[in-house]
């Protein structure tokens, strides 16, 4: 998993609308890249609402949000639209975003074992280091941005 202190990847990937992002896309903001595992699964929502509810805010505080997941962009765009979220959300497919950063990871649920995103918030810097790092165990999601905005 990349750590406090590590250079972020230039290529982050495509949103919902097949746009390609890249972290120059927000030089001299703060990033907030959040990495969720479902579209439009409870606490997937909770957490997406928490940003929306709080999102002028966080640019206020000079924050950028993103949120990443392995679902395509035809799930990104009803979810984005469904809970009008005013950010981004990265179609990462083929699992390139979340094998970089590390959080795709073997999980248990129900007595079975499978492959899948664990939730993480890393907060990358204006020079494109990553400067926070949120864990699924820290994560509030009704209170993700509050925890953001400390």
């Amino acid at each position: 998993m990349l750590q406090i202190g590590d250079k972020a990847p230039e290529l982050l990937g495509r949103d919902e609308n097949g746009n390609e992002l890249r972290l120059s896309d927000f030089a001299g903001r703060k990033l907030v890249l959040y990495f969720y595992p479902k579209d439009s699964t409870p606490g997937c929502t909770s957490q997406a609402c928490s940003l929306r509810d709080n999102y002028e805010q966080l640019l206020q505080r000079g924050f950028a949000i993103v949120g990443v997941s392995v679902q395509d962009e035809k799930s990104h765009l009803k979810f984005k639209e469904k809970f009008q979220l005013p950010f981004p959300l990265i179609a990462d497919t083929d699992h390139r975003l979340v094998e970089a950063f590390g959080v795709w990871q073997e999980k248990k649920m129900a007595g079975r074992t499978y492959m899948g995103t664990v939730r993480t918030t890393f907060v990358i810097d204006e020079q494109g280091v990553i400067a926070e790092v949120y864990s699924a165990k820290q994560i509030k999601v009704k209170e993700h941005a509050q925890q953001l905005l400390g």
